[in-house]
């Protein structure tokens, strides 16, 4: 067996059921942001900008489009002979039969085969479904220096906050000493990004035990933390400072599109020293009519405007008609808006077509509406 210092394993089988309709055909990880990219872009590249590369991307609900996507691991530059992006489904296996993964521990339980054939000496375990840029070779480092069983990446969210996450509480050292999962009343506001990097050895070690434990729900926030924590494994927190957001909302998809507009904002995808790598759809350059208008926008190839768009993010090849508006709103891919339609603080979905002079969404609503079927006037 090959050595190799550093597997990703990134868990992309969600069924995303908070973003409705953008998830009803695709996974969640294969949704489109930002104009051009999609989620799972982002971790990817993240892992390739890392140098990590081999990448395993486990895949389950509405999976044939992703799957299709990633293993075109020349996209992030992870075609190299001694790695790759590889697609890991739940398989059917003797004697058992075809097993879903029931959860995000039992889906690395079921690619220990994988895992062992490239024996790694650490593992990565990664959302697919998180917008960020983040070093996963800083953390892997620190990793080292604290002489870890296990690391989670945190990031400090407010008190009131605290409560929608798993929450580490650590000591001055910031070596994890309890772990609370969605606490009432939390102790500190350390939030667990759900990424972690274990010593391969111990890991599978407790992947075993777990998948024997008839008790067990195989996730690793449930069951395989508080394992390492009841048996005073180490954990090592790891202090995270940048941009993340888990766009599983409708509303939080739509506000981390609207960060892209700001005045040096964090993610910032016009860094040429951390690039997000995408697929380079083939399409004409966007086209801008003699009576449009446009005010702080993200407007990819392919798009054609002719009317007015302000605060607002275009994908490829959608199409703006004449007189139409388009305020603070997400515009994915294919989308088709009609001669004089408004739509204000709206995503409206692939290929889906607003008709001329249909009004949809407003500026006084607290919530983003989602369109995602054909609107008529």
């Amino acid at each position: 067996m090959r050595a190799n210092t550093m597997a990703a394993m990134i868990l992309a089988g969600g069924r995303g059921s908070r973003l409705f309709d953008l998830t009803k055909k695709v996974a969640k990880p294969a949704v489109h942001f930002g104009g051009k990219y999609r989620i799972i872009d982002f971790p990817l590249s993240n892992c390739a900008n890392s140098g990590i590369s081999t990448v395993g991307v486990l895949t389950q609900y509405e999976s044939v489009l992703l799957n299709a996507y990633v293993a075109k691991d020349q996209f992030w530059g992870l075609d190299t002979n001694d790695g790759g992006v590889y697609v890991l489904t739940p398989r059917e296996k003797d004697k058992t039969g075809l097993e879903v993964y029931r959860g995000t521990a039992d889906a690395i339980t079921q690619n220990i085969d994988f895992l062992d054939s490239i024996n790694p000496e650490y593992v990565l375990i990664l959302s697919g479904d998180h917008i960020y840029k983040m070093n996963y070779d800083k953390m892997l480092k620190y990793h080292q220096e604290q002489k870890a069983d296990a690391t989670i990446a945190v990031l400090q969210v407010s008190l009131k906050e605290a409560t929608r996450f798993g929450i580490m509480n650590c000591d001055e050292n910031d070596i994890i000493y309890e772990f609370e999962e969605k606490p009432a009343h939390p102790k500190s506001n350390l939030a667990s990004m759900g990424i972690y990097i274990f010593t391969y050895k111990t890991l599978r070690k407790y992947l075993v035990a777990d998948d024997k434990n008839p008790d067990s729900s195989h996730d690793f926030g449930k069951d395989i933390i508080p394992a390492y924590l009841n048996d005073k494994k180490k954990l090592a927190a790891y202090r995270f400072k940048g941009y993340w957001k888990d766009v599983g909302t409708v509303d939080s998809l739509w506000e981390s599109n609207m960060d892209l507009l700001e005045h040096n904002n964090e993610l910032d995808l016009a860094d040429p020293t951390w690039r997000i790598y995408t697929e380079n759809v083939n399409a004409l350059p966007q086209y801008i009519g003699e009576e449009a208008k446009i005010d702080n926008c993200y407007i990819t190839q392919g798009s054609v405007v002719l009317g007015s768009v302000k605060n607002s993010v275009l994908g490829t090849n959608c199409q703006i008609g004449k007189g139409a508006q388009v305020i603070d709103s997400v515009i994915m891919p294919g989308a088709k808006i009609g001669e004089g339609a408004k739509v204000t603080r709206c995503i409206v979905a692939n290929d889906t077509e607003i008709g001329a002079n249909a009004v949809v969404g407003s500026a006084d609503s607290e919530n983003i509406e989602l369109v995602a079927k054909k609107v008529t006037e």
